[in-house]
């Protein structure tokens, strides 16, 4: 009796002493060396915030150090190349913002990649609301107002954005589709000098990111038009959307996803996306993604593949249609 009581004791103290979840094949290769996660843009901004809370995230989850590199150049195809040619096992990564998925192998005529090829979707990251904003010195206050004015002076009303063919150019041409009027594009270099020219009423329009204009909307000097987005923004619920108002199918969100190089096993990508979605669940990331004017977004590989494949197909009729090319 005293001998089956300490076998038993031996056997209860091995079950608490084993691992809570044994890691899977797909864990113990993420975890065989370090990562590198690829941002092709400048430290800063959102593409690098999201990296290095993704890099920190993974690091924790595997230790193994997580780099940032920040590889900037040619609208953001120097930083994408690398990652096209490593090695598809998981250990190198790409943060990238939803105009180098969706616009630019459109929009460019010698687009150097195949995204569908080159690249496997591992999951959307975060989301970011825009917003239609006008000078208070247009007295333009609301959807209804801006379609009445633009039809009566066809092509003479105009919108600023940061450059030909970035999102939000491609947002007021969806925007002049979804309306049946006419505005006029004046194109900027960056978004701070188009905005800096809305508020001081040079140009009357502007669609842009809803956090960048959320001080100055406050403040009165720009008024808000309407949200692009089905429903309202939790951090501007008093801005209605343009479809409340009548201008249905405007829907042009700021976005940003994870992609990792063609060859990566399946197991691979699905045990990152889920990794990212509970590194995006921790309420310190949320704080931090809040304070950037972002929310979590996190998909599956297959949803995420889906939603690049449908807005490409969007913004490819738009870019098309109206036969916009790159500067």
């Amino acid at each position: 009796m005293h001998r089956r009581n300490a076998v038993s004791a031996l056997a209860a103290l091995a079950i608490a002493c084993a691992p809570a979840h044994a890691q899977s094949d797909a864990q113990k290769q993420l975890a065989s060396e370090r990562f590198t996660i690829v941002s092709p843009f400048p430290p800063g901004g959102p593409v690098d915030t999201l990296a290095r809370m993704l890099s920190d995230g993974l690091s924790k989850r595997y230790g193994q150090p997580a780099v940032v590199e920040n590889l900037v150049g040619a609208a953001g195809n120097i930083g994408i190349d690398k990652v096209r040619r490593a090695k598809g096992d998981g250990h190198t990564l790409l943060v990238v913002p939803a105009g180098n998925l969706t616009i630019n192998p459109t929009l460019m005529r010698n687009f150097p990649f195949d995204i569908e090829r080159d690249f496997v979707p591992v999951t959307m990251l975060a989301k970011a609301p825009n917003v239609l904003v006008a000078a208070p010195s247009s007295g333009i206050k609301s959807a209804q107002e801006l379609v009445a004015m633009a039809k009566a002076r066809p092509g003479t009303l105009s919108y600023a954005s940061p450059g030909v063919g970035s999102g939000l150019h491609l947002a007021g041409e969806l925007f002049k589709q979804q309306a049946g009027i006419d505005l006029l594009h004046v194109p900027y270099k960056g978004t701070a000098p188009a905005l800096n020219d809305v508020l001081g009423g040079a140009v009357p329009l502007m669609f842009s990111n809803l956090p960048a204009t959320l001080p100055f909307l406050k403040q009165g000097k720009l008024v808000a038009i309407g949200v692009t987005e089905a429903r309202r923004s939790a951090a501007a619920p008093d801005i209605p959307t343009l479809a409340e108002q009548g201008i249905q199918g405007v829907t042009v969100t700021s976005w940003y996803g994870l992609m990792a190089p063609k060859g990566t096993p399946a197991a691979v990508v699905e045990q990152l996306a889920k990794d990212a979605a509970e590194v995006l669940a921790q309420p310190e990331v949320r704080e931090r993604l809040k304070v950037q004017g972002m929310t979590d977004a996190a998909m599956t590989p297959a949803e995420f593949s889906t939603y690049i494949r449908d807005e490409t197909a969007v913004w490819a009729r738009i870019i098309k249609a109206r036969n916009i090319v790159a500067e």
